[in-house]
């Protein structure tokens, strides 16, 4: 957990009991049970988390209690739900601009700014009027008929736009209806224990759907998008989507989460909350009968420190994609941040994950090779560092860490052989900064080629011969010898990679020769006597091996078989 938000006293004891808030850009609504509307300007002092509170207007004309406000500031209007009706009025100045006449009866109702092909927003609006759904569209100042009624199978208790559908929770269950032109209703799920139903839409055009402590998000088909629900520590009253933060209202305190990863990230004691708005990104009020919070977001920069800390690197990435695009260190912080991830990745055992992120960076292959034991020269592996210890593997463990090594040198490697010819120097990044790169694309493909014939010893031989066949193949000549040596080692003769008509006691007699000659220092290729008593797939392999490689540096001063 860390800390995200932090509360702010806006209103305190408020002699009027509050049943509804709406807020947009410095303003605040606040409609009260007797039926008072407060109109406050909010604004902040600079460098602190203090806000000066102006009670602007107040508007006591509305006779009942005020059941619900929403605000449309591009069209400069607040559409409320008074006695059981719909009206429009003038944002600022609160004067009536209509009544929906045919919504008279109404409990509830759900607008959504729609864009438009033309580049346009629509405004939207469902009410529900005891069994029934009434569409609108707002034009020329007024509500106009979208469609005809749908028949509800209930009384509507709680309802939100979702792209071209409308989620709908009523006593026992949640519905899903179609804007398809037939109405289509589609039936969801139970509602669960819970006494009241709940709908949120989210920044993304999706709704979040509650059934008891879990919430689960849904598309506008009725599917579920999430691969796990999230779980509330108590039954969430009212939501608000603060990407990437879903903020609830429990009954003795705010729950901050977040959908991917699925984290709780902060809990918020405040006295007995009941309603949550949002005047847009960054801010959001929160109130209880008598009072109204302001949850002011900490810095975006204490955030990343304090999650890399806690190695939240998913989120902590999330954020810092958000930050200012006029941050210099936007780019060097994202990428700094993947890094850690992948490493974080690589210690958790998740190596092909790891391995997919490290190969979308462009991180010098050779850090990342350093991260297996034994595949780098110890005097060029000290010079590197790691965030962290580095995971102890053996066995199968090593195994399948070998496997997801050979895809991405795999990749690297026919990423490298293309630009081979070019003449500007390597690009790649260090994995922590200040350590050293490998500009030479030669010398990254003999780190690459030695470091892939080393792990097809370990996972799969039968892939060493194709890679010495290779006529770009970056392995020296001096190393074939040391592979032999290996293959001797491995007991590779046994595996099938031999001339049938010879036993193995032949095989193995020709390789016992051929080791002591090279154990005793004697290193011209081979001398025609041990050359002719080589079977012809291993002679064959040998001799295209070394004529297609020119004498040169070994790699045996990069990598140690």
């Amino acid at each position: 957990m860390h800390d995200a938000y932090e509360p702010v006293p806006i209103l305190e004891k408020l002699p009027l009991q509050i049943d509804c808030l709406a807020a947009w850009e410095d303003w605040l609504l606040v409609g009260t049970k007797p039926g008072h509307l407060l109109l406050y300007r909010i604004k902040k002092d600079a460098g602190t988390n203090r806000f000066e509170v102006t009670l602007e207007k107040s508007n006591k004309n509305f006779s009942k209690k005020i059941q619900q406000l929403y605000v449309v500031s591009q069209y400069k209007i607040l559409v409320s739900l008074l006695e059981n009706n719909i009206h429009v009025h003038d944002l600022l100045t609160f004067q009536q601009i209509t009544v929906v006449s045919k919504a008279k009866g109404a409990t509830l109702f759900a607008c959504d700014l729609q864009l438009t092909s033309s580049g346009e927003e629509r405004l939207r609006m469902c009410v529900a009027v005891k069994k029934k759904l009434q569409m609108y569209y707002w034009k020329d100042r007024e509500f106009h008929e979208l469609q005809g009624d749908f028949g509800a199978p209930d009384i509507p208790k709680s309802m939100a736009w979702c792209e071209n559908s409308i989620c709908v929770g009523f006593k026992r269950d949640y519905y899903l209806i179609r804007m398809d032109g037939r109405g289509s209703i589609k039936e969801l799920f139970p509602t669960g224990k819970q006494l009241e139903p709940l709908v949120a839409p989210l920044a993304d055009g999706k709704v979040a759907v509650g059934q008891d402590d879990l919430t689960v998000v849904l598309n506008e088909e009725g599917t579920c998008t999430q691969k796990c629900a999230l779980n509330w520590t108590d039954i969430p009253i009212a939501m608000e989507h603060q990407p990437p933060y879903i903020i609830a209202v429990l009954p003795r305190y705010v729950e901050i989460r977040t959908f991917e990863p699925r984290l709780l990230v902060q809990s918020v004691e405040l006295q007995r909350p009941r309603f949550i708005t949002s005047a847009g990104p960054n801010i959001v009020y929160v109130a209880s009968n008598h009072f109204v919070w302001r949850l002011v977001p900490v810095s975006i920069a204490s955030q990343i420190r304090q999650l890399l800390q806690d190695k939240q690197f998913e989120l902590a990435l999330q954020l810092a994609k958000m930050k200012d695009d006029s941050d210099g260190d936007k780019k060097q912080q994202i990428h700094h941040i993947q890094n850690l991830y992948a490493f974080n990745l690589f210690c958790q055992k998740r190596f092909d994950d790891s391995m997919q992120v490290f190969a979308k960076l462009g991180t010098d292959p050779t850090h990342v090779i350093g991260l297996y034991p034994d595949l780098l020269p110890s005097d060029y592996r000290k010079q590197l560092q790691y965030p962290n210890p580095l995971p102890t593997l053996s066995g199968a463990e090593l195994e399948k860490a070998h496997l997801a090594l050979i895809d991405y040198l795999t990749q690297k490697r026919s990423h490298l052989v293309k630009q081979l010819n070019d003449s500007d120097p390597s690009t790649t990044s260090p994995l922590m900064e200040g350590t050293p790169t490998i500009k030479s694309r030669k010398k990254l493909l003999q780190i690459i080629d030695t470091t892939l014939l080393k792990c097809y010893l370990h996972t799969n031989v039968a892939l060493v011969s194709p890679l010495l066949r290779l006529e770009n193949n970056h392995c020296h000549i001096e190393e074939s010898d040391e592979l032999i040596i290996l293959y001797e080692k491995k007991g590779l003769h046994q595996k099938g990679r031999v001339d049938n008509n010879q036993s193995p006691e032949q095989i193995h007699t020709v390789w016992t020769k051929y080791v002591d000659m090279l154990n005793s220092g004697f290193k011209p290729l081979l001398e025609k006597k041990h050359l002719n008593s080589m079977c012809p797939h291993t002679l064959s392999i040998l001799m295209t091996y070394r004529s297609n490689r020119s004498a040169g540096v070994t790699l045996s001063h990069w990598c140690e078989l």
